[in-house]
């Protein structure tokens, strides 16, 4: 008989690509990692693993086993949340994964709703990397996470997660207010971009009008830095970053300083508008979905959270499409 516990190893060291890294994410040593794979190929009577000096790949029947690992591990999550749900009421600890301004500006509201409905519940918020999140709820560090896809940084589907969308928000490029865009560089189209926040514009042309200007991204490695690289290079050029920061209420208080320009979400732009910066809304959006663990949708905890959740999401910007 296989067991459920070593499935779960072979599955993380397929996501993963070591076995340092699921000894890292699952509170193992190395060894203990090794040792149970071991044990598992004893069971399967067959090998699962090619080892390479320190590196290890699954063998063709070990990636068999993983699909079916996907498979068993999700029947585990509905049958968690069918005896919740017979047990009745809602208590305990749910970990909950956000990214910033989602638990800035949607969160706090679904926490008060959810307290009022399941007072024994005790959500749990981790401010979570949207990148980082697949692998916390494979782990079972999170039950429940808030992601965000952009249109220009398609989003494979991670294997064992599911996902629901919640919210869309219009994107703008935050600029000084005080100082014209720089020509754009030699051969480029000689554009400008609208200055109204309320109107979707060409959106090469305002990127490309801001070739030569700093720009302040977020830190590589992260979603929301791809998005800008992308836009930028999908524009004619790549951005000379002089910031990398991620919080936008800071982004936003350096454009004000005149230290560059930045493409900011509509959740990132708290409280009146500045003066000081000129927005200029761009024909590409974010998407925040909820995400949670392949079978967990039903679990009456997970499902309790998103509804607050769809309670609490801010009216989508003017001429966003409604989220599907």
């Amino acid at each position: 008989m296989l067991d459920v516990r070593r499935l779960r190893l072979l599955r993380e060291l397929a996501r993963r690509g070591t076995i340092a890294a699921v000894a890292q994410a699952l509170a193992f040593s190395p060894s203990a990692v090794s040792q149970q794979l071991t044990v598992l190929e004893r069971e399967a009577g067959l090998p699962l693993l090619e080892r390479t000096g320190r590196r290890v790949r699954l063998t063709p029947a070990g990636e068999t086993l993983v699909r079916h690992a996907d498979a068993v591990l999700e029947r585990l999550e509905r049958a968690g949340a069918d005896l919740a749900e017979a047990r009745g009421g809602l208590a305990g600890a749910l970990r909950v994964g956000a990214f910033p301004t989602a638990a800035r500006a949607i969160v706090p509201a679904a926490l008060t709703a959810l307290a009022r409905r399941h007072p024994a519940l005790e959500p749990m918020v981790s401010e979570t990397d949207p990148a980082a999140v697949a692998h916390a709820l494979r782990a079972g560090d999170l039950d429940v996470a808030l992601i965000h896809v952009y249109d220009l940084v398609p989003a494979p589907r991670e294997p064992g997660i599911d996902t629901e969308p919640l919210y869309r928000e219009a994107m703008y490029l935050a600029a000084p207010a005080g100082r014209a865009p720089g020509p754009p560089p030699p051969g480029g189209p000689d554009r400008s971009p609208e200055v109204s926040p309320d109107r979707t514009t060409d959106q090469a042309g305002v990127l490309l009008a801001h070739a030569e200007d700093p720009w302040i991204t977020a830190s590589p490695g992260t979603l929301c830095h791809a998005m800008t690289v992308r836009a930028c290079r999908a524009a004619g050029f790549t951005p000379r970053v002089r910031h990398r920061v991620d919080e936008f209420a800071t982004v936003l208080a350096l454009v004000a300083a005149g230290q560059g320009v930045a493409v900011v979400p509509q959740l990132g732009i708290t409280g009146p508008p500045d003066p000081a910066v000129r927005l200029t809304r761009l024909p590409m959006e974010r998407r925040t979905e909820v995400a949670f663990r392949s079978g967990s949708a039903a679990h009456p905890a997970v499902a309790a959270f998103t509804a607050a959740l769809r309670e609490s999401v801010p009216p989508e910007p003017a001429g966003s499409r409604a989220a599907r």
